[in-house]
């Protein structure tokens, strides 16, 4: 895994713009769309049809870095835990916490009995609960709020702790491709309509934008991607961080409510 520390005092002026542009609001989906927009979040998470059975099989690259770092007997929380389609890749742990607003999601899942709670957002998480490992895979990409809830949940860490999350490498050239040249396919083929609108809706951050945030709050992220290193030929990024700045997270939160 290739590895850049943060500064120990970060800031510059870009890092305040980007912390400003926050929060961020998506674009508004057409009738059309919104009226199959929880349908299609739940076949997206299963294999049905061929392109979308590669396109998951591409996507465990990110479940099994998350899953890498896992030690047994260990408290997690998953942001943005969706279908629980994660909770495959996990073994050991002593318990699992979730964080997912749409129960339509995840309310069906076989894995539910392994989750001991699941949450409407993390700021509904008690303040003084720890987690050894709070990760997230596919999540990141969507938050309207995203240095606020990177903040809250560098708060929740153990000292030890780490913060991991799997994301599409959005910005790059090679995921541009790959979504178009396969679930905006299927998509079209089963809906008559464009994925782009879909994608304008939800992908709101970019890969180069999360990793900015991650390292303005911890003192150590660690990036990998897939299948190579530049940013141009990967289809997602592993990004792992240690080292909560918890008086900046204080300050981050203090000031945004």
């Amino acid at each position: 895994m290739s590895a850049s520390a943060s500064p120990d005092q970060p800031g510059g002026a870009e890092i305040q713009r980007l912390l400003r542009s926050y929060p961020r609001r998506r674009p508004a989906l057409p009738a059309a769309y919104q009226a199959i927009y929880v349908d299609h979040h739940r076949k997206n998470r299963s294999s049905r049809g061929l392109l979308q059975g590669v396109v998951l099989r591409l996507e465990g690259w990110m479940h099994r870095c998350v899953a890498a770092r896992a030690k047994g007997g260990e408290t997690i929380l998953e942001i943005g835990a969706g279908t629980l389609n994660h909770l495959p890749y996990e073994r050991g742990f002593a318990s699992y916490v979730a964080v997912e607003p749409f129960h339509e999601l995840w309310e069906d899942s076989p894995h539910r009995r392994e989750v001991e709670r699941i949450y409407p957002s993390l700021r509904d998480v008690p303040a003084a609960s720890r987690y050894h490992r709070i990760l997230s895979v596919a999540v990141l990409e969507h938050l309207e709020e995203l240095p606020g809830m990177v903040a809250r949940g560098a708060l929740l860490l153990e000292p030890e702790g780490i913060f991991q999350a799997g994301i599409p490498t959005e910005g790059g050239l090679l995921w541009g491709l790959s979504w178009r040249c396969t679930t905006a396919i299927s998509f079209y083929l089963s809906r008559r309509l464009n994925y782009a609108r879909i994608m304008r809706h939800e992908h709101i951050n970019d890969a180069a934008e999360i990793e900015a945030v991650l390292r303005y709050f911890f003192h150590r992220v660690e990036r990998r991607r897939f299948p190579a290193s530049w940013r141009h030929v990967s289809f997602y990024t592993y990004l792992e961080a240690r080292g909560p700045r918890l008086e900046l997270c204080r300050a981050y939160l203090e000031q945004t409510g």
